[in-house]
């Protein structure tokens, strides 16, 4: 019974970190959606520190198998728990079998360590990395888990293209509408505006919302989650040929995650634009648009930057493209379905996917669009 209860009455386990009091922190979501603080990792950076192993009872001697401290990175679904995918394993050996008799402590030291991909909590899928120190036993181990945030950055030419296109309905509604950019850091400002070509149909209001999807799994056990993090009424009443309305949203204060393509081959997360007309009797019509989030690296995180990748942003052809709208069926859900599609797609040409550049190593594979 010594370990039934936490780490055991026989001893504590503490994981060190060096650097702790200087280390910054970044917050976390847990499953059960709130917030803990946890240190702060980037790709590359080493990890070191001190395990140190407190006996209870004085006089009491400890026996055990071996002692090892593991630095994991994990991804579980959640349809799928207990059956956790290891992306990162690192195994480090601080004691061979045999006794201890007193208070120990084991430095660790983990050199440069592959962080592929950013700390991710959703609706179904949680990747995180952890250190976990194990002192193994005959009947049951004495284990001490400390978990670990790692934040990915990226880079981006500060110039991208701007996403311009007209949609609308046969003979009751032209508009076009743009906006500045394709692809915007966590803390930065969507600036656009919609300009009304031609008004048939009396508009009751206009709105904008930001929506992440996250997929999970492949082939036909594919899963969908579509969460709707802000919205905004940009229009109320009725607009008339020539208007035209601005758009300007702040993203810092959303709870925002870079764009995420198949990670691991087991998820993504992924960002749009959803604009949304609604007429007097309550019809709405949407258009949506996928957007591009990436993390900025700022001036402290420097001395660990290597030079900005270039990308080559494809061209946008799509301001000449007339489009329907997608007409939403009355009743609706407050929250458009996105398996929705436009009645035509944008681009004649689409560009190939393109992968977020990193600023550390970041490969990463871009799926087929969903349907």
């Amino acid at each position: 019974m010594d370990s039934f209860f936490g780490f055991g009455q026989s001893a504590e386990i503490d994981i060190i970190l060096d650097g702790a009091a200087t280390r910054r922190t970044a917050e976390v979501k847990t499953e059960d959606g709130k917030k803990e603080r946890l240190f702060l990792f980037f790709d590359g950076e080493s990890l070191s520190g001190k395990v140190n192993i407190t006996l209870k009872r004085p006089g009491y001697k400890l026996e055990h198998q071996g002692i090892k401290i593991e630095f994991l990175g994990q991804i579980e679904l959640y349809y799928d728990r207990g059956n956790q995918h290891e992306f990162t394993s690192l195994v480090k050996e601080l004691a061979r079998p045999g006794e201890l008799h007193h208070n120990t402590s084991y430095d660790f030291d983990f050199n440069q360590v592959e962080k592929p991909y950013e700390v991710y909590t959703g609706t179904n899928v949680k990747l995180r990395y952890f250190l976990r120190v194990t002192v193994v036993r005959r009947l049951t181990d004495l284990v001490k888990e400390v978990d670990l945030a790692v934040h990915t950055l990226s880079s981006y030419p500060e110039m991208n293209s701007s996403i311009k296109m007209e949609v609308g309905i046969e003979d009751s509604l032209h508009i076009e509408f743009e906006y500045n950019k394709s692809k915007y850091h966590l803390k930065d400002v969507i600036v656009g505006k919609i300009y009304f070509l031609l008004v048939r149909i009396k508009i009751r209001h206009m709105e904008i919302a930001i929506i992440r999807r996250e997929t999970t799994g492949s082939g036909p056990n594919v899963f969908n989650e579509n969460e709707t993090i802000a919205k905004y009424e940009i229009m109320d009443g009725s607009p008339v040929r020539g208007e035209s309305i601005p758009i300007r949203v702040f993203l810092a204060g959303y709870d925002l995650t870079p764009t995420m393509r198949d990670i691991n081959k087991k998820f993504s997360v992924r960002y749009y634009l959803n604009l949304v007309l609604v007429d007097e009797e309550e019809r709405r019509y949407f258009k949506q648009q996928e957007i591009t989030l990436w993390r900025k690296g700022d001036r402290i995180r420097k001395s660990l930057q290597m030079a900005p990748v270039p990308v080559t942003t494809p061209t946008n052809g799509e301001s000449d493209q007339v489009q329907a709208f997608e007409k939403i069926p009355t009743p609706v859900s407050e929250e458009p379905s996105l398996e929705d599609s436009p009645v035509e797609e944008p681009a004649p040409n689409p560009a190939p996917p393109e992968e977020i550049p990193r600023v550390e190593s970041y490969a990463e594979g871009v799926p087929a669009e969903d349907a």
